[in-house]
Formats: structure tokens, C-alpha cells, sequence
């Protein structure tokens, strides 16, 4: 095995690492100015560039993104699998419970609110194909949206967690992305350069997807407020939802990972699973179950097809490639903007866990309750609108979909309740990614320090500061959505960083394994002479 790999060095003091904080910085700030100085032709130059980045390179992301999920599917089931994240005598930090709370709140956030309710009903609207507003429609509407929220995103962020946590706890390198490529290109050059721009263009990549996410979470709760109170929607009071959001998490990132993250974590179960149960028992049950059982079986019988399903043989071929680049390919570079830091923060809690644990955690413990709420939440959406003329909920979805869910929920007893408390819901799930993502962000800043030390608190708060200016900014020059826009073009290039990642972690597998079983032989013939 390469001798870089078994170099343990004392930890030296936290310091900021003046190359990737500063370029990030300066990167990010630059192209937030230029969105802000020239929203429409900017706006209009990356629209051109999304839709080349879609028929050009369609093709490639359906590829890719199944080489990850069959690549850590294939780890776990082998007899890499057996591989501990840290030495043979670690024990994981945290117990099954607090692991699975943190694994669950980590990647499922204030989106699924969002697009609970408006995404199947705007696939039954607009689909890629078929008939729109058809039965047919409304079926292959829950298929496709499992499809964007199933185990392909998932394995991405187990890919990002498996490879940071294998060489953090393993052989002792740095918590962050640039330690996945050791194996290939050496210490000089992880320490150089080739780090350098690894983690600098991860936390660009990561402050992309942690905008969105504020975007997304001041517009669901602001939009809440407007259908419970009344309350004008306009910029002034959503700088002001922004800003209380904002200095919660930033409260919260402070805090650190055993404090306040892991007791969001568990509020957020209670929360969510309190709504979900909620509209399960309270609307068509018999129709919602069944609906779950017929989703999960298309979901399964479909995912190969879907995969690798680019439209190519139907009628409307630009119509399908435009959905195609508003839908799937945007959500294939949305988990992996969100990759990054998601990653980093389920390497984070993961010491002492082997290779099949995390894989299986992080495929399975959120996947189950995701697909439970886009089924339940979307059956009921399509069920109001197709059999009981719900005709303003279908023109919500489409038009402001931050309102949909709240619009559903005014069918059910206790409406303003229930809005009140999905309200809160929605805050608490937009805290967990915003602080979790402002420390990993802090984290990638840094050098030195133990290996799972958190970076100092002023960083953290900088941070959370600059996505929040950011996204301010971006929401009242109205060129939000080119935020999104840039979501997806920067997860081209940094899928060939996951790529490398593949490649690197294999390799440092096989020679631990090849490493272990020469000491199991020397052990043996040693105790034969002895």
C-alpha cells in the first residue's frame, strides 16, 4: 500500500486556508454582482447555456448518475462493505437513534414542503410525454417525481460521505473533499493545487445549493404566512423572514454538531412525521395506501427504464428535452450542489460505522419516509383536483407552488391549525441543511485541527452572512431562478470530481483489503513457528 496513505502527522491549530477561502470567496461574490448588475441578460446568457448543457450533455448526466448509485450499491454488498470507518476499535459517536435523526434531517429539508404537493400536480399538467391531465398522466406524475427524489440522489450524497469519511477516519487526512483523491494523485498534490481547487469549487458549488435553499424556505414560509394571516407578500416582509431564518441557523450552526444540529434532527422527525400522519388519517386513507403501494411498484418496476429514459422517441422532442432540463437534469445537479456539504456532514457523524452501514443508512433510513410523503402529499393533491374540482390548487401548483401545499391543507379539519404547525415544520426542516451546510462550508475553509474539529464560530457566522446576502440579493433583483440555473451547470464539472472520487476510493480499498490480508498471513505463519 502507498506509504502517503499510512502517514499519520499531529494535528496542528485551526487556521483559515487562505486559497480556497479566498478564490471561493472572491468567485462567489463576483458572479452574485454580475446577477445583480445585469439580472436579464445574464438571466437570458445562462438560460442559452442551460439548454445546450441539456441536449448536449443529457445523456451523460443519466449515465452518471447511475454509475454512482450501482458503484456504492456494489461497495456495500461486497466485501468491502465489512471495511470500518475509522481503526478496528472505534465505536460510532452516536447511537443508531441520534445517527438516523441526523442522517434523516440532513438531506431532507424544506424542499420536500415545497414540492410535495406542486410537483406531481405539475407533471399531471405538463408531462414529457402523454396525455396531459390524463389518468395515465397523473400515475407517471408520482413515478417521476420518485424518480427525482429516490436512490440516485441519495447515493450521490453516501458517495461524498463514504469517500471524506474512509480517508478522514482511516488514515487520518483532513475532513474534507480533497482527501478522496490521495490514492491517485499523491500528498503533494492534494496539499497543492489539485485540493486547493477541489474544496474551492465544492463550496462554491455547496453555497449554489444552500441559496436555493434559503430561496426556497423564505418563499415556503413567507408564503404561509400570506394564506394564514393575510400578510402582504412583498420584499420588506420577506427580507424580514430572511433574516429571522437566517439568525436561527446561524444560532444553530454556532452550537455545533452535538448540540444544536442533532436536537433540530429530532424535532424535525416529530414534525414531520406528525403532518405526514395527519393528512394520511384525515383524507382518502384506503385510496392513500393503495396509491403508495401502486407508487412504490411503478417506482421499482420503472427505475431502470427512467434512468436512462432521455425522450427520444416522442412526438414533441423540444418539449421534452425543455422538461427534461427544467426537471430531471435540474434535480440530478441539485443533489450534487448539495453533494459537497451533505456529504461531508454524514462523514462527519459516521465514525466507527463500516461501509455497509453508512451505505444502507444513507440509501434507506430517508428514502423510505420521502417516498411515503411525495406519495401521500401527491395522491391527495391529484385526488382534489381530478374527482372534487379543486381547480384553484391545480393553478397554485403551477403558478406559485410555494402556496400548493397550504391550499391542500385548507381541505382538512382544523385548517389553520395544521397550516400554523406546517408552518413551524417548514422552519425547523430549512434550519437543519442551513446550519449543517454553514459549518461544513467553515470546515472546508480551514486546514489543521483534529480531524472532526469544527472550524471556529467566526467562520461559521461569515458564512451564513454571505448566504444570506446573497440570496437577499438575488430575490430582489428578481434573478433568482438563474441561481437555480447556475445549480446546474456547476454540477457538470464537479460530477467529474464524484467520478474521481469512484475511482479513489476503489483503489484505496483494494490495497487496505490486500494490506489486511497480508497481516492476517504473517499473523498465521508467525503463530505456526512460534
Amino acid at each position: 500500500m502507498s506509504s502517503a496513505l499510512l502517514i499519520k502527522t499531529p494535528p496542528q491549530k485551526v487556521t483559515v486556508n487562505g486559497w480556497v477561502f479566498y478564490t471561493s470567496t472572491a468567485l462567489i461574490l463576483l458572479l452574485t454582482a454580475i446577477l445583480i448588475i445585469a439580472p436579464q441578460e445574464a438571466g437570458r446568457l445562462l438560460g442559452i447555456a442551460q439548454a445546450w448543457l441539456s441536449r448536449s450533455f443529457g445523456w451523460y448526466y443519466m449515465v452518471v448518475i447511475a454509475a454512482y448509485l450501482v458503484f456504492v450499491v456494489g461497495l456495500a454488498l461486497s466485501s468491502y462493505g465489512k471495511l470500518k470507518l475509522g481503526s478496528q476499535h472505534d465505536t460510532p459517536d452516536f447511537s443508531y437513534g441520534a445517527w438516523a435523526g441526523m442522517l434523516f434531517s440532513s438531506g431532507i429539508g424544506i424542499s420536500l414542503l415545497y414540492f410535495g404537493a406542486s410537483e406531481p400536480l405539475d407533471h399531471y399538467f405538463n408531462p414529457p410525454e402523454g396525455v396531459a391531465g390524463s389518468q395515465m398522466a397523473a400515475r407517471q406524475a408520482v413515478q417521476l417525481t420518485f424518480l427525482h427524489w429516490g436512490l440516485h440522489g441519495w447515493a450521490i450524497y453516501a458517495l461524498v460521505g463514504l469517500a471524506v469519511a474512509y480517508f478522514a477516519y482511516r488514515h487520518n487526512q483532513p475532513l474534507a473533499l480533497r482527501s478522496a483523491l490521495y490514492p491517485l494523485v499523491g500528498e503533494r498534490w492534494v496539499k497543492g493545487a489539485a485540493g486547493h481547487a477541489v474544496d474551492g469549487f465544492g463550496m462554491f458549488v455547496t453555497l449554489l445549493g444552500l441559496v436555493t435553499n434559503l430561496g426556497i424556505g423564505s418563499l415556503q414560509v413567507a408564503s404561509g404566512l400570506e394564506n394564514l394571516f393575510g400578510i402582504e407578500h412583498s420584499n420588506t416582509n420577506l427580507l424580514i423572514v430572511i433574516i429571522v431564518m437566517s439568525t436561527v441557523a446561524t444560532i444553530a450552526a454556532v452550537s455545533g454538531v452535538e448540540n444544536g444540529i442533532r436536537r433540530l434532527s429530532n424535532l424535525n422527525i416529530v414534525l414531520f412525521s406528525g403532518l405526514l400522519i395527519f393528512v394520511l388519517l384525515f383524507g382518502p386513507t384506503l385510496h392513500l395506501l393503495n396509491g403508495f403501494v401502486q407508487n412504490v411498484g411503478d417506482y421499482l418496476n420503472g427505475v431502470i427504464l427512467k434512468t436512462f429514459d432521455l425522450y427520444v422517441y416522442v412526438d414533441d422532442s423540444a418539449k421534452s428535452d425543455r422538461w427534461l432540463g427544467l426537471w430531471t437534469l435540474f434535480y440530478w445537479a441539485w443533489w450534487i450542489s448539495w453533494a459537497p456539504f451533505v456529504g461531508m456532514f454524514i462523514a462527519r457523524i459516521s465514525r466507527g460505522r463500516t461501509v455497509r452501514e453508512l451505505v444502507a443508512g444513507v440509501l434507506l433510513i430517508p428514502l423510505g419516509f420521502t417516498l411515503a410523503w411525495l406519495s401521500i402529499f401527491g395522491n391527495s393533491a391529484l385526488d382534489l383536483v381530478m374527482n372534487q374540482g379543486a381547480v384553484e390548487l391545480g393553478k397554485t401548483a403551477l403558478t406559485q407552488p410555494s402556496m400548493s401545499i397550504y391550499q391542500l391543507l385548507e381541505f382538512y379539519p382544523a385548517s389553520k391549525v395544521v397550516i400554523g404547525v406546517s408552518i413551524f415544520v417548514g422552519f425547523v426542516l430549512f434550519l437543519t441543511p442551513a446550519d449543517s451546510g454553514a459549518v461544513m462550508m467553515a470546515n472546508l475553509s480551514c486546514k489543521g485541527g483534529n480531524v472532526d474539529e469544527d472550524a471556529p464560530h467566526w467562520l461559521r457566522i461569515f458564512w451564513s452572512v454571505v448566504i444570506t446576502l446573497v440570496t437577499v440579493g438575488l430575490l430582489f433583483a428578481g434573478n433568482f431562478e438563474a441561481m437555480q440555473t447556475m445549480v446546474v451547470l456547476a454540477g457538470l464539472p464537479f460530477s467529474v470530481v464524484l467520478v474521481v472520487f469512484m475511482f479513489g476510493l476503489h483503489k484505496a480499498m483494494r490495497q487496505d483489503v490486500q494490506a489486511e490480508q497480508e497481516r492476517a498471513e504473517l499473523a498465521a505463519l508467525g503463530r505456526v513457528f512460534s
